[in-house]
């Protein structure tokens, strides 16, 4: 027997109503005319044709009273389910603000638990679009349980499967928490905020007038806060990303990144990268035209770009091999570490070293910022975040030393002392407790001062402390670097360092975790 055509019907009117989210269609024309996508939109351009399996499309509120009795809230305002993103499988969160303006409910709640629990035991990738009013007053206590829940499976999650947030409309209070918990973020550069106060909480409380442009906005998070790690001009783009980003990326801790590995690497020299260090040493060299010339081809992504910009990471390929990239740049602020670029640089070791990217570190850094905000600021600390990463990274670890590697800084970035499995430095490399000029004024103080001409002498001493003590053979002969080689050499020698370190492998001492300086 045929089942009954009104149980289909039934069943096709309530997955219509469902997909559309119960909105007219001009509210979807007004949503677009903003220049935002629907929930439901977002979804079907993220994942690859045909490949979307919603789970929950039926679930409904659980708000008793309040005027919901009779109201229907499709998917109480969450699209969850699995989906291919370039083949590989992905869990994808989408919030609708278009349905109670996507507020999180206990069953909303319910569907991004499951779902991302669900993601921890396929290994999964998490990608969570949030856009939401927030926690939902009509259910109190229970949707602030729901948010409990989800900050947990954030937590449970780190380190297990890459997790992606996108903030594509508002995400507000306690909401903005869980893209916190999250390894990347995105946000639209317009039509959306974050933020745990709004401007009458902050004026109410501590009387200070604060438009969200000072604070909530992409432009505020990705230069001054730092909380978020890519800008997207509207959800195309923010989608784009997010393709980019996890065509870097292994789908879980337990496989390797998406390498591209040719048969045959390409031993040869690059000699425009000799090119790239300016013969005075007092001109910064821009890293970027190193990194141009060390990665293949249109295979980069920077991470925060516009934050914290005299330290530069994202990831890349050298000869098809996936790498995280950390780098100083000596255009700003001369390439110091200060409070901002050590937790940058730190959150991104931690994050290559918890998903088997290995990771090649370009160093020309002067020492850590010096100032009295930086040491009130706690840059001791801060700065003790960029050693510990460093030094519990597990993943092959490759540095060039460029330029300057002075102090504690030299040891921050990889050195060999602190885990470094190669050391390259360049001819140009001038590696040293300080630099010349300063350690002259300190050890030959005396010699200077007695001098008939004190400028003369101090210029003396500083060109023969750098010849005896700064350049890069003096540390090669005490076997602190592996080799000095010309910079032409450096993209086949790194290569060929990050081919030969593929089998490493670390056996850490029994502990329930480390205690990183946070």
């Amino acid at each position: 027997m045929a089942i009954k055509q009104d149980l289909l019907d039934q069943l096709n009117e309530r997955r219509k109503e469902a997909l559309s989210g119960s909105v007219g269609a001009d509210k979807i024309a007004a949503r677009h005319a903003k220049g935002l996508m629907t929930a439901r939109e977002r979804v079907e351009t993220l994942v690859d044709k045909g490949s979307f399996q919603e789970a929950g499309m039926h679930v409904n509120h659980d708000v008793r009273g309040f005027g919901f009795e009779n109201r229907k809230l499709p998917g109480d305002g969450v699209i969850t389910g699995l989906g291919n993103v370039d083949g590989r499988l992905v869990t994808v969160i989408s919030q609708d603000f278009m349905v109670s303006g996507g507020s999180l409910g206990s069953k909303h709640a319910q569907k991004m638990d499951e779902a991302m629990t669900q993601a921890r035991t396929l290994g999964t990738p998490v990608i969570s679009i949030n856009d939401s009013g927030g926690a939902r007053i009509q259910e109190g206590v229970k949707s602030l349980a729901g948010y409990g829940k989800v900050f947990r499976n954030n937590v449970l999650s780190s380190g297990v499967v890459p997790q992606i947030a996108l903030i594509a409309g508002p995400c507000a209070g306690g909401a903005a928490y869980s893209p916190a918990l999250m390894d990347f973020c995105i946000q639209l550069r317009n039509n959306s905020n974050m933020f745990i106060c709004g401007p009458e909480v902050i004026k109410a409380a501590t009387g200070e007038n604060a438009h969200p442009d000072q604070f909530a906005t992409a432009a505020a998070h990705s230069t001054v806060s730092g909380n978020i790690h890519f800008v997207a001009e509207d959800d195309k783009h923010a989608i784009e990303i997010i393709q980019s980003l996890l065509s870097f990326l292994p789908s879980n801790n337990q496989e390797l990144p998406p390498h591209q590995l040719s048969e045959n690497l390409k031993l040869e020299l690059d000699e425009a990268m000799n090119s790239v260090v300016p013969e005075d040493g007092k001109t910064p060299l821009d890293v970027y035209k190193v990194i141009e010339r060390l990665v293949d081809k249109d295979q980069w992504l920077e991470v925060q770009k516009d934050f914290a910009k005299n330290m530069v990471v994202g990831f890349a390929r050298i000869e098809g091999m996936v790498v995280g990239i950390v780098a100083n740049q000596p255009s700003v602020k001369a390439g110091c570490i200060d409070i901002d670029a050590s937790d940058k640089g730190a959150r991104f070791i931690s994050f290559c070293d918890a998903f088997n990217i290995p990771i090649v570190t370009l160093m020309d850094v002067p020492g850590f910022m010096p100032g009295l905000a930086q040491e009130r600021g706690g840059i001791i600390r801060h700065g003790a975040k960029m050693l510990y990463a460093y030094a519990s990274c597990t993943v092959p670890l490759v540095t060039v030393i460029m330029r300057k590697a002075y102090g504690g800084a030299y040891i921050a970035m990889a050195s060999k002392d602190l885990g470094g499995d190669v050391v390259y430095a360049w001819p140009s490399a001038e590696i040293a407790v300080m630099g010349a000029e300063g350690a002259a004024n300190i050890i030959y103080k005396k010699e200077i001062a007695a001098a008939s001409d004190p400028k003369a002498k101090y210029k003396e001493l500083v060109d023969d402390y750098r010849e005896k003590f700064s350049n890069p053979y003096l540390a090669a002969d005490y076997g602190f670097v592996t080799d000095v080689i010309m910079p032409s050499e450096t993209r086949y020698k790194v290569a060929l360092s990050l081919r030969s370190l593929m089998s490493k492998r670390v056996i850490t001492s029994p502990k329930k975790h480390g205690l990183s300086p946070l």
